[in-house]
């Protein structure tokens, strides 16, 4: 039998992207799309600050749960 387990952690972590100039606005301090880290940035845990919250396991089951095999609906 297997078991997941996953560990809650606070982190120091930097958010990384590198943009051309015409994403942003530099003359209006504006990052537009950039303003909050997105799936297009490198992210990197400054190693030495994590702080564990708590740890969980349960059973961890392989196989999908597939209720419907087919995808068909009976409406």
């Amino acid at each position: 039998m297997k078991y997941i387990i996953r560990h809650y952690l606070n982190v120091d972590a930097t958010a990384e992207v590198i943009v051309d100039e015409s994403e942003i606005d530099i003359n209006l301090n504006d990052l537009k799309e950039h303003k909050k880290p997105n799936s297009k940035c490198k992210f990197n845990v400054i190693k030495g600050n994590e702080k564990l919250i708590r740890t969980t396991y349960e059973k961890y089951d392989e196989k999908l749960n597939i209720i419907n095999k087919d995808g068909t609906s009976d409406k």
